[in-house]
């Protein structure tokens, strides 16, 4: 009885932070947008909207109605609509995977536990830090068209940026978990509640949005007089504010911040929690439960990697290497965000059993249930 009403509860929890996910998406876009200047006020008398005539109000409706060009593999153009076709299977398998392992969470009880909930998590923000660039760059590969709209490029920035930082909050949160279930196993329902976990998906979202809207609500502000061709097929701040013609420093320097701190601090607190699991961990005294208790680790310790090596390998290149050739930041950028969605979802499947049941499951029974009609 117990345990049924706990499932109910970790139930609950997980529907309403899927709910909530939407809603905070939905606001802090239009917050975004929102917060962007505009050419027009509205006369309190006539009630029409009217055009101000300020230079800074103009500055900003040019950079609002600026258009920028979006780059596929350069030398390679003739052949885009063949380099195609491994991107949209790549993408495919990226969704399929992510909703598999979210339909699997949601419809196996027994997978109503804090590490599951977790890996939801995770799965929501892979697909949010991926998606976002599907379309402009078919738009691109398929010659239909290179431009995109600053506004459009700024609302694109906002989901990549913001679901790289929660992605790595949310893998910070999943070595906690594997801390309290090897160090406090005892504690573990008790520490790990639905309600903390609830928290800790809000908390991991509103952290890299709110940090995200001041430095891109910036933007609008500053005029772009140099080239407006971008080095990728998708829009990202560094690649951006270097097409700026105005003091960036502000960008440049609160940026970096927000690398070292968010990612800084995320990484700091998954090396501390595995310093304490090894720990607790070389106290086991049979070597059958020391490498039980590693393999409950081993998926987390890829998916981490796999986030962020390419992450940092991608801000070295646009920092320290910027004269090098476009391909290697082409090459860096979309295996930064094509990469761990479509990993992510294999690792687990093949490295923890209850996945892997719940997969094997699920086609069988779609399987049986397709020759039976």
């Amino acid at each position: 009885m117990k345990k049924a009403k706990c499932r109910d509860e970790f139930k609950n929890a997980y529907r309403k932070a899927l709910q909530f996910y939407l809603f905070c998406f939905v606001f802090l876009t239009q917050m975004l947008i929102l917060s962007l200047p505009s050419s027009l006020e509205c006369d309190p008398e006539s009630g029409l909207w009217l055009k101000v005539s300020s230079m800074a109000t103009f500055n900003s409706s040019n950079t609002l109605s600026s258009t920028f060009y979006l780059s596929g593999i350069p030398g390679y153009e003739e052949f885009h609509h063949w380099i195609s076709i491994p991107f949209c299977l790549l993408y495919l398998v990226g969704i399929m995977g992510n909703c598999t392992i979210l339909h699997i969470v949601r419809t196996d009880p027994r997978l109503h536990q804090p590490m599951y909930y977790f890996l939801a998590m995770l799965s929501l923000t892979d697909m949010g830090m991926s998606m976002p660039t599907m379309i402009s760059l078919f738009r691109v590969l398929w010659s239909i068209s290179r431009e995109i709209q600053f506004s459009t490029c700024v609302v694109q920035m906002f989901f990549i940026h913001t679901f790289s930082f929660t992605e790595s909050s949310v893998l910070l949160a999943m070595a906690f978990d594997r801390y309290v279930a090897i160090c406090h196993p005892l504690r573990y329902a008790t520490i790990l509640t639905p309600r903390l976990i609830m928290q800790i998906g809000i908390a991991a979202l509103l952290r890299g949005a709110c940090a995200m809207i001041p430095l891109l609500a910036r933007l609008a502000f500053f005029p772009f007089c140099h080239s407006h061709i971008l080095s990728h097929s998708y829009c990202l701040h560094q690649d951006v504010i270097r097409l700026a013609c105005a003091d960036t420093l502000f960008n440049v320097i609160y940026g970096l911040l927000l690398v070292v701190v968010l990612w800084g601090m995320d990484s700091l607190g998954i090396f501390v929690s595995y310093v304490y699991i090894l720990h607790s961990i070389l106290k086991i005294a049979s070597r059958e439960g020391r490498l039980k208790a590693l393999n409950t680790c081993a998926s987390h310790i890829c998916v981490v990697l796999i986030l962020y090596v390419p992450m940092i390998g991608l801000s070295i290149v646009h920092r320290f290497a910027k004269h090098s050739s476009p391909l290697i930041h082409i090459f860096m950028a979309h295996i930064y965000l094509l990469v761990p969605p479509v990993l992510n979802p294999i690792i687990y499947s093949v490295k923890t059993k209850q996945i892997r049941q719940g997969v094997l499951y699920l086609l069988l029974h779609t399987k049986i249930s397709s020759t039976m009609m």
